[in-house]
């Protein structure tokens, strides 16, 4: 029996020109279709706002002791549904939708510049994209230094890496809510399988350790 896995996916609020926020529709449409039957699934619609952000996130994690948190957002210049490979630190200049901006332009003060995710962004995306979905999928290393990136970041740091971002195009340019729905499924199934391998992996690494000890 496979243990049960629980995964929170996100979208973000409309803002800017994005009056309807793709991600949230396309999380919305992950919700309705499913994940596998022995997967625990959380959507979150996440407001545009940093400090909302700073609050939410860690009430998530801690809630739901999830084993992956997946935030997608929409991407003006997005072709593609694009993983991002690592969140960043600083660079934080554009206002949110208080019009509030951090003062110090940075995610977490004395934290690392760049935080990667521990899940292999070019093995998801070759996997998904030899599955014949019907979507593109890419991978990217900057997720764009605003809400999405802040988020990415945070959720990185407080979840030591189990975090993943996924970025999608605007509804319509070329995909509609069902082919980013499908997207996501494909997407957040194949990251739930690496996250898996690598908590068995250290299961079975910590156990031999502990048998070696008892000699």
């Amino acid at each position: 029996m496979a243990t049960k896995r629980t995964v929170i996916v996100t979208g973000f609020e409309p803002f800017g020109d994005h009056t309807i926020n793709a991600s949230w529709v396309a999380v919305q449409e992950l919700e309705r279709l499913g994940l596998a039957q022995n997967v625990d699934l959380h959507v979150c619609e996440v407001p545009v706002e940093y400090q909302a952000v700073q609050s939410l996130l860690p009430s998530l994690w801690k809630q739901h002791q999830p084993q992956l948190v997946v935030h997608v957002g929409v991407s003006g210049i997005a072709t593609t549904v694009t993983l991002e490979k690592c969140g960043h630190n600083h660079g934080y200049k554009r206002v949110d939708n208080c019009s509030f901006c951090p003062d110090s332009q940075c995610c977490m003060e004395g934290g690392p510049e760049c935080i990667d995710s521990v899940i292999d962004m070019d093995l998801v995306c070759k996997r998904v994209n030899s599955s014949r979905l019907g979507v593109a999928v890419s991978v990217s290393k900057d997720a764009g230094r605003y809400l999405c990136d802040y988020t990415y970041y945070t959720s990185l740091y407080l979840g030591k890496g189990r975090s993943a971002f996924v970025h999608v195009p605007p509804l319509g340019k070329p995909y509609n809510a069902q082919d980013l729905g499908r997207a996501l499924q494909a997407i957040v199934g194949e990251m739930l399988e690496l996250v898996g391998q690598a908590e068995d992996d250290h299961h079975h690494h910590c156990s031999h350790q502990h048998h070696q000890h008892a000699h």
